[in-house]
């Protein structure tokens, strides 16, 4: 967990954790209006590296949140990269570690609206195994509740408001004795999981629900329908899915940020395959945390060195402390 010796990026300035504060009266605190990327560093002990994984998509993909949204662009891509790449350098963490960057609607006032001013902030937080303690793999229901209709808040955009439904589903999950739900679009079509994208395979055939079913555009999504095609030879094919398909599936994985590849065991109360972890998605999951890891040279296009193999410390200049 973070600590109060944590320096974040706040409102244009690093700062102690504990002075990264916004007002009870702000538009994000009161009607979720903010949008966010969550991104992974790994860090890599023999290589004595952290690596931060397609960072440059995450911004790219904030972007597009950012335009639906109406949020003025005040940051460049690359210099959200290179604010993250400092921030990890004055925090030097050696352990896998989240990065969470959030652009929030700098507004503190009554009233449903969005402004013309944002700021942007970011945090570290360790982060390993997202499931931990679930074992090999997990046990889900499909939910209840439906994930948003395009036209009400669009899931392609990463909105803060919009994970209060996310929220609801998994506790109702959890409180059900579950460790994850699977969520349904309004059709009917299986959209994602609370959070995270979903893959089934079925003698051998891999499909992935279509972004058009009210899922987010994955950036591990993607990355796992490439290597696929890659490392396998195996084509993911994105169509519509139904629900039943989960109960007679050979395999069922969830991918994202913070679940990376993770197995599904069981859907309500129906053993998926085998019970354990099916031989695609577990080879599919050790490919990518190497691939995460930069132990894959053909993949080195897709991660960030964060720390200079000699360089000076970050300059203090720029951090503000309590006095």
């Amino acid at each position: 967990m973070t600590d109060s010796k944590t320096i974040v990026y706040f409102n244009g300035q690093f700062v102690p954790l504990e002075d990264a504060k916004v007002s009870v009266m702000n538009h994000t605190f009161l009607y979720g209006i903010a949008v966010f990327e969550g991104m992974r560093g790994y860090w890599n002990p023999e290589h004595q590296q952290m690596y931060i994984f397609k960072m440059r998509e995450h911004y790219e993909r904030m972007i597009d949140s950012m335009k639906i949204m109406r949020f003025p662009i005040t940051h460049s891509i690359d210099e959200m990269c290179q604010l993250t790449i400092e921030l990890l350098n004055r925090n030097q963490p050696k352990i896998d570690t989240y990065v969470r960057a959030t652009i929030y609607d700098d507004v503190n006032a009554i009233g449903v609206s969005i402004g013309e001013k944002t700021q942007f902030n970011l945090f570290p937080v360790p982060l390993g195994d997202y499931y931990h303690g679930k074992g090999d793999g997990l046990k889900v229901c499909v939910s209840n509740w439906r994930r948003l209709n395009d036209n009400a808040i669009p899931n392609r955009a990463k909105i803060v408001g919009a994970y209060a439904g996310a929220a609801i589903a998994k506790t109702d999950a959890l409180k059900a004795g579950f460790d994850e739900c699977i969520v349904l679009s309004e059709d009917g079509n299986i959209a994602e999981g609370s959070a995270m994208n979903l893959f089934v395979v079925k003698k051998g055939r891999i499909a992935t629900p279509m972004t058009t079913d009210r899922i987010l555009e994955g950036v591990t999504r993607d990355t796992i329908m490439e290597l696929f095609e890659k490392e396998f030879g195996l084509e993911v094919v994105a169509r519509p899915v139904n629900r039943s398909e989960l109960y007679t599936a050979d395999e069922l994985f969830l991918t994202g940020t913070a679940a990376q590849v993770t197995p599904i065991l069981e859907v309500d109360k129906r053993t998926v395959g085998d019970g354990q972890p099916g031989e695609l998605t577990k080879k599919m999951r050790e490919r990518y945390i190497s691939v995460c890891k930069g132990e894959k040279p053909a993949y080195q296009k897709w991660l960030t060195p964060v720390y200079p193999t000699s360089v000076a410390k970050p300059s203090e200049t720029r951090v503000v402390t309590k006095t």
